[in-house]
């Protein structure tokens, strides 16, 4: 299991000295962020020139690009936004094949028009997930022609809100290129650590064989997200269950402050 880290922990828009910065803390992967190359997270195109800095920055610091950030709010109540996000979705999945990174991660959405990661009470009403799995249809046919996985991730405020819910949209697309990106502080709200324990435990049960890509950010009981190794979230649980499952792709720490990532890694690499 690799351990990694958000490229955008670190400050910059040089793909060499943010790569550089990932690799000194300690990190062996990371997931990308076109931000990071002085691009816009989602962009209208992506030059020839930014695909050579980034693959000759990944190829000189030694760190593995792993994931690229393609997040756009794929249950936006107002089709045109989701038209426009699918579109930048477009250049991202051609850019992750470009460098030969094989995941892209996705957000499935909220009806909340301000913010794609924010609760809103019709995420619940079925055309939400009705949009969101057109949406989720539309991005595989673009990923299927690249060769690129998309991996979608159960999060608390979005469409996709469990295990249960990514293995459901799975099942009803029925790709293989969807796949799973599992963060256990995303899995629930406010929980102490035994209860944390049992729900993250059961996630990682239900989606064995579909998570290409976990997660390490950690979670305070009263809900507060927390650096890994600093909440009630047992890693050493949910990185042996994972094992279990004959899971051993990068584990990808994020929410956490440049100066936090070397512990963060120590921590992470004791572990896995």
């Amino acid at each position: 299991m690799q351990v990694g880290v958000f490229a955008k922990t670190f400050p910059g828009s040089e793909p060499a000295g943010v790569l550089v910065a990932v690799r000194d803390a300690g990190f062996a992967v990371t997931q990308f962020n076109l931000a990071c190359a002085g691009l816009p997270s989602m962009p209208d195109a992506v030059p020839d020139e930014a695909i050579r800095t980034i693959d000759a920055a990944a190829k000189a610091s030694g760190v593995g690009l792993v994931a690229l950030s393609g997040t756009y709010n794929m249950a936006h109540p107002d089709s045109r936004v989701r038209h426009d996000g699918l579109r930048r979705l477009a250049v991202i999945i051609e850019t992750a094949a470009r460098l030969s990174i094989p995941l892209v991660t996705l957000c499935t959405g909220t009806r909340n028009v301000e913010d794609q990661w924010a609760h809103h009470p019709d995420n619940a009403d079925p055309s939400a997930w009705a949009d969101m799995a057109r949406e989720m249809e539309k991005a595989l046919q673009l990923a299927e022609r690249h060769g690129v996985d998309l991996g979608i991730e159960p999060e608390q405020a979005n469409i996709v809100t469990s295990a249960d819910d990514a293995m459901r949209l799975i099942s009803e697309i029925g790709s293989k290129r969807l796949r799973i990106v599992l963060d256990p502080a995303n899995l629930f709200e406010q929980a102490n650590a035994e209860t944390a324990r049992a729900v993250v435990a059961e996630a990682v049960e239900h989606t064995a064989g579909h998570v290409s890509l976990a997660h390490a950010k950690d979670r305070f009981a009263d809900g507060r997200f927390a650096t890994a190794g600093q909440g009630v979230i047992d890693f050493a649980d949910f990185i042996a269950r994972l094992k279990a499952t004959g899971f051993d792709g990068p584990l990808v720490t994020h929410g956490l402050s440049a100066e936090e990532a070397p512990d963060v890694a120590r921590f992470l690499k004791g572990l896995v």
